[in-house]
């Protein structure tokens, strides 16, 4: 592998443009406060981590024009939502915590390829993987998935209208019309896909396998983090995104320690788990690492809002698995790399 491959410093601490983030970080606190507090409100934050994933549909299409982005966003409320109602299956079954290593491993090989199809952004298979994933490792009931469909399928919808409703502004009139267009063919004809894909499968296997043979809490994190590692377009791409989530982990897990040491009431960690929220869309445009120090908190307010648990023990299987899976994904980007990247140094 040549050095070009290999990140340096500067590629940690880069920022991007701020592009408007500060509306799609609106679009986003609304899209996740609403659902949580019509939970806190009738009783039910049990539901929550269903109501949250279905608010995730608010954060696709972020740079798009109204009428580009509302379909986008359809295509990610069915995919956010089914794998919410996947996942919640999954935990039907006393072996659930192996059962869902091999389907997070498919989720994200299908969301992958649909994700090319569409073009869409934010790209990758992380959101249906954390879903499926987290939903799959709480106990369920078949009468719990009938929950779960109808309160993301809420959620997800009242996301598409947070992001359809600034269309009624007449500056979102005169904005340059952005496109939306599917193309499995396009996304399978892609160079290096199959390979990417597999690549993909395989890191998810191993994060997800290790963890549970060991008998670590929490092993979805360990798939979400390869998964998130084995996003980027390129392999020094990749081996920024895992330095990242390494990193942004660390310091994340520092600031979760402090607000479950606050110990706040339900209605105190939904405006923190909103805040969070905000913060992360604030910067996932401008730097992943800074990012990750919001959304680790975030992932772990969002387990004990719906669950409570264990506050430490949850932080410290944040951490091990985080670094695990982002480790495998370093690996596999190093080790598995098309036949042409070896000549241009990828």
């Amino acid at each position: 592998m040549s050095s070009a491959t290999l990140p340096r410093a500067r590629h940690l601490v880069a920022f991007g443009p701020h592009n408007g983030a500060h509306t799609v970080a609106l679009r986003a606190g609304i899209s996740m406060a609403a659902p949580l507090l019509a939970l806190w409100f009738t009783g039910h934050l049990e539901l929550s981590l269903y109501a949250t994933f279905g608010a995730f549909t608010s954060l696709y299409g972020r740079s798009h024009s109204h009428l580009a982005r509302f379909r986008m966003q359809s295509v990610a409320a069915a995919m956010m939502v089914s794998a919410v109602v996947v996942g919640t299956a999954v935990g039907i079954s006393d072996a659930r915590e192996w059962i869902v290593v091999p389907v997070v491993a498919a989720a994200a090989a299908l969301a992958t390829l649909l994700s090319n199809a569409v073009a869409l952004h934010p790209p990758g298979a992380l959101f249906v993987a954390f879903a499926v994933a987290a939903c799959a490792s709480v106990p369920s009931s078949p009468a719990t998935i009938g929950l779960a469909l109808a309160v993301a399928s809420a959620s997800a919808a009242l996301s598409l209208a947070v992001g359809a409703v600034g269309a009624v502004r007449p500056s979102a009139r005169h904005r340059p019309r952005s496109t939306f267009a599917v193309s499995f063919r396009d996304a399978l004809a892609k160079p290096g896909e199959a390979s990417a894909v597999a690549r993909l499968v395989t890191g998810v296997l191993v994060a997800g396998a290790v963890p549970t043979l060991a008998g670590i809490g929490h092993p979805y994190w360990a798939m979400v983090a390869v998964v998130a590692a084995l996003s980027g377009p390129d392999a020094t791409a990749r081996l920024v995104r895992a330095g990242h989530r390494i990193l942004g982990t660390v310091v994340g897990i520092g600031l979760a320690a402090v607000l479950f040491a606050l110990d706040l009431p339900a209605l105190g960690t939904i405006a923190v788990v909103v805040a969070l929220q905000v913060a992360a869309e604030l910067f996932v445009g401008r730097n992943y690492g800074l990012t990750m120090v919001f959304v680790t908190p975030l992932a772990l307010c969002m387990v004990e809002l719906a669950h409570a648990a264990d506050g430490g023990a949850l932080i410290a299987d944040r951490l091990v698995e985080t670094v695990f899976g982002a480790a495998i994904g370093i690996v596999l980007t190093l080790v598995w790399r098309p036949r042409s990247a070896a000549v241009v140094g990828v």
